[in-house]
């Protein structure tokens, strides 16, 4: 059977129903939670309403992101063992997390990570920093989701002319805008525990299914997917399919491992989840269940991309309009059909919206809390209105910007377009935060070194790699300006921003002891953190 055919013959209304009916009812419940926002306190952190289970589960909503369904799968049912790698990356990431930022940034900040970096650091411009680091972050980290909606529409309703993707594209963005604009992190929160809920149980319902085909015989599906490719088929099940064959492959896989393993602890739009709970207890646990989640559902990741492989073929799914993105969506026609899909593309939809709601409210807070009320305002803008104000303005803007960037992005595997948000989360905020936290000799200088020398050489890397030129996969395959050899830059870029704080810190005479104290008390024992959180 022609899967792609099929597809492209598939009951377009139905599957756009599916979605219209989601976005309803979330849109809805959106309503009703902005009703409680009428602080700054309310619109960015919640008012610290949400149990640390509810927020465990909106942690996987905003971790479980397109990339996880859509491009790991993929990755899985083309390259075999070398696409799971990623999920390996991603779950191992979330142990850094919990053991040194989770509680002791819940304790030592209020609404950003630009609050824990300040705390004993001359504010402005530090904030200044912080604030343009986690905008980066959120660039490019919906750049990878937009592309994902792109090529998941194309792939639904045959729309194969970039035009119509572009409108696509376009039409996520504003709904994506509405949710965090009329919600806040409120019911932007819902909407990510509604999505990990129907993205769990999707996935849930396909691997069992997917399964039930082979007996519930893991290896003989194994088998099966080496069958379907044939004459070198094995390499499905060895290392070395995407990694490996080269020197510099090696070097770019463990440059990807780092970026994915460090960059969880940085990214800004699961730092800032750590807000809404109440206290810091809360906080660890939210990462607890997070874990549990988040790791189950790698291991359906596994089954489905060895299904798609299967039930699909590698051929077929590179040959669909979102290539090896459609993985999980043709999959799901080939087990149930029209109706299966419809509900799949829905549940994928769902957590493309959810999470670039999560990135668009991270950093649109950022820029209003940290530039507009601290830098501009020196800490004077009124709390109830302008900043909030402002914070709503920036979402429009950055949903803007976030559309015409998916649009370029359209067509790139959206799990490595995420690997290279890692890499510059990994690279501009981790090695801040963690020496911002554990030493008392760190200083702004040392901070913004580290913050914009991770910054720029990160950037720097991946627009002269082969992710942006000369090669058929890189983002503008007809050109080559690339020098840099690996196409994740986090070998490079990490150890430079570590070595730049420490090189900042070291040649600065700034110390303050006292503040450092006080942070150190404050992070580790909760002290003062409450009543600092509830103004």
């Amino acid at each position: 059977m022609n899967l792609a055919a099929g597809v492209e013959g598939s009951n377009a209304a139905l599957n756009i129903t599916i979605f219209a009916v989601f976005v309803v009812i979330t849109l809805v419940i959106v309503f009703r939670a902005s009703r409680n926002n009428k602080t700054a306190v309310d619109y960015y952190a919640a008012g610290h309403a949400f149990t640390g289970a509810q927020n465990g589960i909106a942690i996987s909503g905003d971790y479980l992101s397109a990339a996880s369904f859509l491009g790991i799968a993929g990755s899985i049912a083309v390259f075999g063992y070398d696409g799971f790698l990623y999920s390996i990356g991603f779950l191992v990431a979330w142990l850094i997390a919990l053991l040194l930022v989770a509680e002791l940034l819940r304790n030592t900040g209020k609404y950003t990570m630009g609050d824990v970096l300040a705390y004993r650091m001359r504010q402005r411009p530090v904030r200044a920093a912080a604030a343009t680091s986690t905008l980066v972050v959120s660039f490019f980290y919906l750049l990878a989701q937009m592309a994902g909606a792109g090529g998941l529409v194309a792939l639904l309703l045959n729309i194969e002319n970039k035009a119509g993707q572009a409108l696509v594209i376009a039409v996520v963005g504003i709904v994506m805008i509405l949710y965090v604009i009329i919600g806040g992190m409120r019911g932007t929160t819902w909407v990510q525990i509604i999505k990990a809920t129907l993205l769990i149980a999707g996935a849930f319902v396909m691997t069992v299914w997917v399964l039930g085909k082979t007996g519930f015989n893991l290896s003989q599906l194994l088998g099966d997917a080496v069958a379907k490719v044939g004459e070198g088929g094995e390499k499905l099940l060895n290392p070395g399919a995407q990694y490996g064959l080269t020197g510099t492959s090696r070097l770019d896989f463990v440059s990807l491992a780092l970026a994915l393993v460090l960059g969880t602890a940085g990214l800004p739009h699961i730092l800032m989840r750590f807000y809404t709970v109440p206290t810091a207890k809360e906080a660890r646990k939210s990462v607890v269940w997070a874990i549990w989640l988040i790791g189950i559902f790698y291991l359906f990741t596994l089954v489905l991309g060895y299904g798609a492989g299967w039930l699909v073929g590698a051929d077929a799914i590179l040959a669909a309009p979102g290539k090896s993105n459609s993985a999980a969506p043709l999959l799901a026609y080939a087990l149930g059909g029209t109706v299966l899909l419809g509900i799949i593309a829905a549940v994928a939809f769902a957590t493309i919206l959810a999470v670039v709601a999560g990135l668009t409210i991270t950093a649109s807070a950022s820029f209003a809390h940290d530039i507009y009320a601290n830098v501009i305002k020196k800490g004077a803008a009124d709390d109830k209105g302008a900043e909030v104000r402002v914070a709503r303005i920036t979402a429009l803007v950055i949903g803007a910007v976030a559309i015409a960037g998916g649009i370029v992005a359209n067509g790139q595997n959206i799990a490595f377009l995420v690997a290279l948000a890692f890499a510059v989360a990994a690279s501009a905020n981790l090695p801040t935060i963690l020496y911002s936290l554990f030493w008392k000799g760190f200083n702004t200088r040392g901070a913004l070194w580290s913050i914009y020398g991770g910054l720029i050489v990160c950037l720097v890397l991946i627009v002269f790699s082969p992710a942006v030129s000369g090669k058929e996969t890189s983002m503008f395959p007809s050109v080559d300006f690339h020098w840099f050899p690996l196409a994740n830059p986090g070998l490079v870029s990490i150890p430079v921003a570590f070595i730049l704080g420490f090189i900042g810190s070291k040649t600065s005479k700034e110390n303050d002891q006292q503040k450092y104290a006080e942070m150190e008390v404050r992070s580790l024992t909760g002290a003062g953190a409450e009543k600092a959180v509830a103004h």
